[in-house]
């Protein structure tokens, strides 16, 4: 009796094993590279003129309490001859406040160009995801992979939908340039 229950159980274990086998060969494998597809996007270089133009005004900012910083320092070393003990320090504490709001403005600047860019690309990179999915749905894939992505070690086969995509998107599906990186991934951000 036990041996009949070992040998069934044995058939059942081995039944699922050859099924689950027999799903994974039947998983379809795609690749696409994010960071060419959205270089290829029109919604791109306009995000990035925007938040280029962003980045200078709030470095118009950053030039005019520049400027004052640079001009309260040569007034005081011009004048630190003749001023009293208490008059020095009040400039040099007003000088060394200066430098805290320069420092912590160009903290804040970064913070809010990272945020404008996001802002910004938040919907361009939905598009590319819908039209990503899309394919993939009927093209009946179970994985696709971004190669623009880090973790990828090894890549050989599976099919590349990019040209598929952009033709999804309307965007030319012709030539790929594989070195193409979309300025969002470069960091424009000046200290």
């Amino acid at each position: 009796m036990q041996m009949n229950k070992l040998v069934k159980l044995s058939v059942v274990a081995l039944g699922a094993f050859f099924l689950s086998l027999g799903v994974q060969a039947q998983q379809k494998l795609a690749h696409v590279n994010t960071a060419e597809l959205l270089q290829s996007m029109p919604e791109v270089p306009e995000a990035d003129k925007k938040v280029a133009e962003f980045g200078k005004s709030l470095e118009e900012q950053l030039k005019s309490m520049t400027t004052e910083y640079q001009t309260k320092v040569a007034d005081f070393q011009a004048k630190q001859g003749t001023m009293t003990d208490p008059v020095k320090e009040a400039k040099i504490k007003e000088i060394q406040d200066i430098e805290k709001r320069i420092t912590e403005f160009q903290q804040k600047a970064n913070e809010d160009i990272t945020k404008q860019r996001e802002k910004l690309y938040a919907p361009i990179l939905k598009k590319a995801e819908e039209a990503i999915k899309a394919v993939a749905k009927e093209k009946s894939y179970n994985y696709v992979f971004d190669l623009s992505q880090p973790g990828i070690l090894y890549h050989d086969g599976g099919e590349n939908i990019l040209p598929l995509v952009k033709t999804k998107l309307g965007l030319d599906a012709g030539a790929i340039n594989k070195n193409a990186v979309p300025e969002s991934i470069k960091t424009p951000v000046k200290k």
